[in-house]
């Protein structure tokens, strides 16, 4: 099998050496290339990277959470996954309820003063188990808006209702496989300030071809340390599902950034990464008796063969 990250590690390479030094919302600064592009071909395995550690378990529930539909923290917490901590806790913190130690710019400010940092682990400690114990809690302020789970299963017509894009798209790729519409859509201009964070992952479209399904993502911002890794793992785990579904051989992703930027706070961490050799890419198993995207759980999904160098450490910018 080969090395699939390639791509990647060539597109981290590129940005370090010829993008262009930018401010950015977070304070942190960022370098930056506009319009990049990366194609992985899952018949060669799966595009998880090896040169560094990625966890697996939270990609899956993750994308779980997004397919069905919730934008509750509560969800990702049960399964022990932290991804989308910060921007929840963010609104507790700037809430009128919360009475405890002062959190203003409470990201950049928990890099750089290590006192404040263990104030805000603390606080985040305590947050998260709240969330998990109290669902009324939860219910006020583990909630994310309009995000992706919202958007692709509960997209809000003007009219009333909503419309189901997974289940209308899946539904398109088998009864009109060459379409041109085969499109989910994650940007809402209405509900852009209401959301926690306005989805990154803007737009993808799914093409058949020879009786494989691919699909394309369209990124406007990717923060190529920590953020891209999981967006081509969660992706790729997309489309070899829906293609389950579809009856389809899985085909190419394809991952279209906009502004694909490294934080200036993670530029050793990427400097190591790049000395790293690569090993062969994992395959993806997923359960054969299972053959409907909203049946699959997380023990019906697993990487084999998947081995990796240690994971490497960077803070989030939030």
């Amino acid at each position: 099998m080969a090395v699939v990250e390639t791509p990647y590690l060539a597109l981290l390479t590129n940005i370090m050496q010829t993008g262009h030094n930018k401010s950015d919302r977070t304070g942190t600064g960022t370098r930056s290339l506009f319009g990049a592009q990366m194609r992985f071909d899952l018949a060669q395995g799966f595009p998880i990277l090896t040169t560094k550690k990625v966890p697996f378990g939270l990609i899956k529930s993750e994308l779980l959470w997004f397919l069905h539909g919730d934008t509750n923290i509560r969800f990702l917490l049960q399964h022990h996954n932290h991804i989308w901590d910060e921007w929840a806790f963010k609104n507790w913190v700037t809430s009128d309820e919360y009475q405890g130690p002062d959190m203003t710019d409470f990201g950049l400010r928990s890099q750089q003063d290590a006192t404040f940092a263990a104030k805000y682990h603390d606080e985040l400690i305590k947050f998260t188990q709240r969330i998990v114990a109290d669902a009324t809690f939860a219910a006020k302020y583990g909630n994310l808006g309009q995000v992706y789970g919202a958007q692709w299963r509960h997209w809000q017509k003007r009219s009333g209702g909503f419309i189901d894009q997974i289940h209308n798209v899946i539904e398109q790729i088998k009864t009109s496989p060459d379409s041109r519409r085969l499109i989910v859509t994650a940007w809402n201009p209405e509900d852009v300030p209401t959301s926690a964070l306005p989805p990154c992952h803007v737009l993808f479209q799914f093409y058949v071809v020879d009786g494989k399904l691919s699909l394309q993502l369209y990124q406007r911002s990717g923060d190529m340390f920590l953020g891209v890794p999981f967006n081509i793992a969660s992706y790729a785990l997309l489309l070899s599902l829906v293609a389950r579904e579809t009856g389809l051989g899985v085909g190419e992703f394809v991952h279209t950034l906009g502004d694909a930027h490294i934080y200036r706070n993670h530029f050793e961490q990427v400097q190591e990464q790049l000395t790293r050799s690569t090993f062969e890419a994992p395959q993806l198993w997923l359960n054969p008796a299972k053959h409907v995207l909203a049946d699959f759980e997380a023990a019906d999904i697993k990487l084999i063969g998947y081995q990796h160098h240690a994971p490497i450490k960077a803070p989030v910018a939030v």
